[in-house]
């Protein structure tokens, strides 16, 4: 049976190319009927945040990636955190030493630093001397005894090579002579990723190491070990890395400021901010960023637009194919078809993937989506729940394919606020109201006609104004862009006689009486 891995470390939010790695793990275990399993590698415990943790499990379930073994599910290899396995890998570690394929080493930090600058110097790449090496119990406690703490070390051949039939990029050949001696446990005594990652996918019976290209590097000692501990070893499959926009160097959550300089990319996150803002939650570069997974779900992004998106970053199925259901994605996807080459992240893809996937939704989902960013925003807490999912069904229907994200809803906050209350944008104002000469006179008139009408629907207002334009002898724009800004304190939105049937006549009134007050 296939089964795979997706292990992050609680290090940090949830990065986008690990998501994409997760993918499709997820994808090739779902593809052959096999199992994906969750590990938690949090070896590290200097960097590890526990707080960091649920939002990764969080992120994965929104995304709709659910595994069958780890954390919060349990399964009959666990436990599926390395901080709660660290006697198995003790063990291991003896093990390796007892066997000669690892020692203890006693040289200090500053010790192998002088060597590695003596070596540069020669122009020459560094392998360690080994000369703090102790391989028997006397040499040991006499570097002991010097007041030395010792580690543990991988003893690499120094000869010959290794061969890796890599799923994604062939065969890929390693010198021995070129791979250091890492260590694998440190003085206190806690196993490194390298020994414990070989170690669990042994016990967890991993059948594929699906992972990013910047591990391929740690293969030889990966392999190493497994072969040296007898291990069967999986198959690697090494993923080309998420770009950056318009570039060729790896994705990184830490360099925002350098990708606000990417006006796409500025664009997408000054969208994000005024939905994040207008619901109270912290836009700071670390939690609010578009390479963090957790933006999407904030701004009101469809989970399947981003796990569209994200397959095919280094995955096509043709040449034409861009849109798959969760079903197509995983009748479709294989490793044959993954590219070596890396693949940039496009905010502006994602977001045509994002208004592809909401042109679907049906409007009765859509209220369900944005209703809580009404309520989160404090726009629809004060008044009945009837009465609000009324309203906001109506703007639903009326603004259409305008709303792109569930947060988007909050550009019709002007439907929600008190009359007294309506914002006006001063520029619209001076344009709409101020400027043009006899606007004042001809809002109020129109005011005067819609307090006149028996009906107040769209059809009805329509006429109305039509009307109106042609009693007066006036161009339709003289009046229709005034009328906007007075009910709505903007110059942009749907349909003016939907907006106007949606306030009711009352709001109307009363917001045209204020506008003219502004003026």
């Amino acid at each position: 049976m296939v089964r795979t891995r997706f292990a992050p470390s609680p290090t940090g939010y949830l990065h986008i190319g690990g998501v994409r790695t997760a993918l499709f793990c997820w994808l090739f275990a779902r593809r052959h009927g096999g199992r994906f399993v969750l590990r938690i590698d949090d070896t590290d415990q200097q960097r590890n945040v526990e707080e960091a943790l649920a939002p990764i499990l969080h992120g994965l379930r929104w995304l709709g990636i659910d595994w069958d073994e780890g954390p919060e599910v349990g399964g009959p290899y666990g436990p599926y955190y390395q901080s709660q396995r660290a006697d198995r890998y003790r063990a291991v570690a003896e093990r390796l030493l007892a066997d000669g394929l690892a020692y203890r080493d006693y040289a200090t930090p500053e010790e192998i630093q002088a060597e590695r600058k003596a070596v540069q110097q020669l122009k020459r790449p560094f392998i360690y001397s080994r000369r703090w090496m102790a391989e028997t119990s006397q040499q040991q406690a006499r570097f002991e005894a010097e007041g030395r703490q010792g580690v543990v070390r991988l003893k690499m051949p120094r000869e010959g090579r290794l061969v890796v039939d890599d799923l994604v990029r062939g065969q890929v050949e390693f010198e021995w002579a070129q791979e250091q001696d890492h260590v694998i446990q440190r003085a206190d005594g806690s196993c490194l990723y390298h020994l414990a990652s070989v170690v669990d996918d042994h016990e967890f019976q991993i059948t594929h190491v699906i992972r990013a290209e910047e591990h391929l590097s740690n293969t030889p000692r990966q392999v190493f070990i497994a072969q040296g501990l007898g291990y069967e070893l999986p198959q690697y499959a090494h993923l080309p890395y998420v770009a950056e926009p318009g570039s060729r160097n790896k994705l990184s959550k830490r360099k925002l400021a350098k990708y606000l300089k990417n006006r796409d990319f500025a664009q997408r996150v000054e969208h994000g901010r005024k939905i994040a803002e207008a619901i109270g939650l912290k836009t700071d570069p670390e939690a609010f960023n578009p390479v963090i997974v957790d933006f999407y779900e904030q701004v009101g992004y469809l989970p399947d637009a981003i796990v569209n998106y994200l397959a095919l970053l280094g995955w096509s199925l043709d040449d034409q194919t861009e849109h798959f259901t969760r079903q197509e994605l995983l009748q479709s996807f294989s490793m044959e078809r993954v590219n070596k080459a890396p693949a940039s992240f496009d905010c502006q893809k994602l977001w045509a993937f994002q208004e592809h996937y909401m042109q679907q939704v049906p409007d009765d989902e859509k209220i369900r989506m944005v209703l809580p960013y009404l309520q989160k925003a404090g726009l629809a807490a004060s008044q009945p729940p009837g009465e609000v999912e009324a309203r906001v069904a109506r703007i639903v229907r009326a603004a259409g394919d305008r709303i792109k994200t569930a947060g988007d809803v909050l550009d019709y906050a002007d439907f929600f606020v008190p009359d007294d209350e309506l914002p006006y944008d001063e520029k619209a104002l001076q344009k709409r109201l101020r400027q043009p000469p006899g606007a004042v006179e001809l809002l109020r008139k129109f005011q005067a006609q819609l307090a006149a009408a028996d009906a107040y629907d769209a059809e009805t207002l329509g006429k109305l104004l039509h009307d109106f334009v042609e009693n007066e002898g006036i161009g339709i724009g003289q009046i229709i862009h005034a009328v906007r800004v007075a009910v709505t304190g903007k110059a942009v939105g749907f349909g003016l006689f939907d907006t106007l049937a949606i306030l009711g006549k009352a709001s109307c009134l009363a917001r045209i009486e204020r506008a003219i007050r502004q003026v």
